[in-house]
C-alpha cells in the first residue's frame, strides 16, 4: 500500500489562549500512569455519498477550519509537553498532515494488514519522541483513492486517556457539524488530584516497569461476536457467576489462554498478574466528570498464582474482585491534598502483586462504551475505528486494548505478546472456538454497509 504525504502544516487555535493559561498543570494520575507515550487511534469513513476525491480534500479543508476553533476550548491539545508536572499551552498548534493512499477504502478494511495501520497514523508511537517540546496532538487524515477517509491521531498520553480522546473528537465533531452547543472540556482534573508528593512518580515508575516489559511484540485481533459473548456468559453463569459483562468473560479468557500458553512456551506454569485500566469518571459525583480531560485511570490487579485454579469462573471472579476495588470511596479518598495516601498504599498492594521476577503481567485497557462509533464529522459514522496499531506498538508486550466492533454488542481483542508466545496463542482450540483471528473481512453487515464507488483516476495538486 503506497501511502503519500502531500502536506504538513500546524493547525493552531482559531483565538490564542489567555496568559493567565499558558501553563496547564498535570495532575497526580498524569503524573502517575506512565502506560505509553500516545493514544492512538484511526476512525475509517466510507465514501457513502460518491464524492470525487477533489470532494475529499474539500473535506479535510473543512476539518482544518473546526480543528482550529475546537483547540480553542481544548488549548492544553494545541501545546507541548514542557516537563513532568505540566503542558505549555503555547498555541503551537497541532501537527496535522494529508496523505494520499493508493488503495481503495474497501480493499484495505475487506483484510486489514496490521503490518500496515501505522502507516495511517501521523507517525509511529515511541517514548522517544514524546519528550519536552513535542506537541500533545497530531493528526494525519488519508483520503484513499476511491474517496474514502481515515483520520489517524496521536495524542499525548501525558494530557489524556481514551476516554478524554472522545471527549476531544465529540467537541470536534460539534464544531465540523456545526452544532448550536459547544462542548467545553472540564480541565480540573489537577485540583481533584493534585501532585502535592512527587515521591509516588518513581514508585509508579518502578511498578510499571515490573508490570510492562519490552520485547519483540507480535500484534493480533482476536474478535469475539455477539453469539459467541453471548455463549462464553452463559458458560460462566452455570458455574456460578452472576451476571457476567462482556470485558469481564473476553479478558478472562484471553487472559487464561495466554497464561496456558506461556507455560507452552517456558515449560512450568508461571504465576500472573491481570491488571486492568479502570475509568475513575464514573465513581465522580459531579454531572461533568464526563468530560474530564487527563488520565482519570486507577489500575487494579487480579492475581492468580501457579497452584491456583485457572477455570473460567475462577478468573472471571478475579477480575470482577479486583476492578470492584475502585470504587466510589476509593476514588472519594484519593481526592484533595490527602489522596496521595490512598494511592500509595493501593500501589504498594499492586506491587506486592506484580513483584516476583518470574510473573508474567498483562494489562488489559478497555475502549467498549465509549462511543467511538459515533463520531461523526458531517459524512456518516465510522465503519470501523482501530484503538490500538499494529506489530510491535504501543511500545511493550503484553498489552490488551478491548474496543467495540460496529454493532457494539461484539469485541474486538488487539493483543501484543511475545512472539513466541503469540505462534502458540493463535492456535489455541478454546480461544479460536469464540474468537476470530485477524479475520480476512468485516462481519458481514459491515461490509455490505462499505458502499464505495469505483476508484476515480483523478490528479490533485497538493494541498497548500
Amino acid at each position: 500500500m503506497e501511502i503519500e504525504v502531500i502536506s504538513k502544516e500546524s493547525i493552531k487555535p482559531s483565538s490564542p489562549t489567555p496568559n493567565h493559561l499558558k501553563t496547564f498543570e498535570l495532575s497526580l494520575l498524569d503524573q502517575l500512569i506512565v502506560l505509553s507515550p500516545y493514544v492512538p487511534i484511526i476512525l475509517y469513513y466510507p465514501n457513502d455519498n460518491g464524492d470525487n476525491i477533489l470532494q475529499a480534500q474539500e473535506k479535510s479543508l473543512a476539518l482544518k477550519e473546526s480543528l482550529s476553533e475546537t483547540l480553542t476550548q481544548f488549548y492544553p491539545l494545541a501545546g507541548t509537553v514542557k516537563d513532568y508536572f505540566s503542558i505549555d499551552c503555547n498555541d503551537v498548534g497541532a501537527y496535522y498532515a494529508v496523505a494520499l493512499v493508493r488503495r481503495r477504502l474497501d480493499q484495505f478494511l475487506s483484510n486489514p494488514d496490521n503490518k500496515l495501520i501505522n502507516m495511517l497514523l501521523p507517525f509511529t508511537p515511541s517514548f522517544e519522541g514524546s519528550g519536552a517540546g513535542t506537541r500533545v496532538t497530531n493528526v494525519q487524515v488519508n483520503i484513499f483513492e476511491c474517496g474514502g477517509i481515515a483520520i489517524g491521531l496521536c495524542i499525548s498520553h501525558k494530557v489524556v486517556d481514551a476516554a478524554a480522546v472522545h471527549t476531544f473528537l465529540k467537541g470536534w465533531t460539534n464544531m465540523a457539524c456545526g452544532a448550536k452547543e459547544i462542548l467545553f472540556p472540564n480541565l480540573t482534573a489537577h485540583s481533584l488530584f493534585p501532585a502535592k508528593d512527587l515521591r509516588l512518580r518513581e514508585s509508579s515508575m518502578a511498578m510499571c516497569a515490573s508490570w510492562l516489559k519490552e520485547g519483540k511484540c507480535c500484534t493480533k485481533r482476536f474478535v469475539f461476536d455477539a453469539d459467541a459473548i453471548a455463549s462464553l456468559k452463559a458458560e460462566t453463569t452455570r458455574n456460578g457467576v452472576q451476571n457476567p459483562t462482556r470485558v469481564e468473560v473476553v479478558s478472562a479468557l484471553i487472559w487464561k489462554c495466554a497464561m496456558a500458553a506461556s507455560k507452552k512456551t517456558c515449560g512450568f506454569q508461571k504465576p500472573s498478574c491481570l491488571t486492568h485500566v479502570v475509568n475513575l469518571r464514573r465513581k465522580l459525583p459531579s454531572t461533568l466528570s464526563k468530560d474530564l480531560i487527563g488520565n482519570l485511570l486507577w489500575l487494579p490487579g487480579a492475581e492468580c498464582r501457579a497452584n491456583d485454579e485457572a477455570t473460567m469462573q475462577c478468573l472471571v471472579k478475579k477480575v470482577r474482585e479486583s476492578i470492584s476495588k475502585i470504587d466510589v470511596e476509593f476514588v472519594n479518598k484519593a481526592q484533595g491534598d490527602e489522596g496521595y495516601i490512598a494511592l500509595e498504599q493501593s500501589m504498594k498492594e499492586m506491587g506486592e502483586i506484580g513483584s516476583e521476577g518470574t510473573m508474567d503481567n498483562y494489562l488489559i485497557s478497555s475502549w467498549c462504551k465509549m462511543g467511538f462509533y459515533e463520531i461523526d464529522f458531517g459524512w456518516g459514522k465510522p465503519s470501523w475505528v482501530a484503538g490500538i496499531v499494529g506489530h510491535g506498538h504501543p511500545v511493550f508486550i503484553n498489552l490488551i486494548t478491548l474496543m467495540d466492533t460496529k454493532c457494539g454488542e461484539g469485541i474486538e481483542a488487539w493483543v501484543n505478546l511475545d512472539e513466541e508466545v503469540m505462534k502458540i496463542l493463535q492456535h489455541n482450540p478454546e480461544l479460536l472456538a469464540f474468537a476470530s483471528l485477524d479475520p480476512t473481512r468485516l462481519p458481514k453487515d459491515e461490509v455490505a454497509a462499505l458502499h464505495i464507488p469505483q476508484a476515480i483516476n483523478i490528479q490533485i495538486d497538493p494541498i497548500k
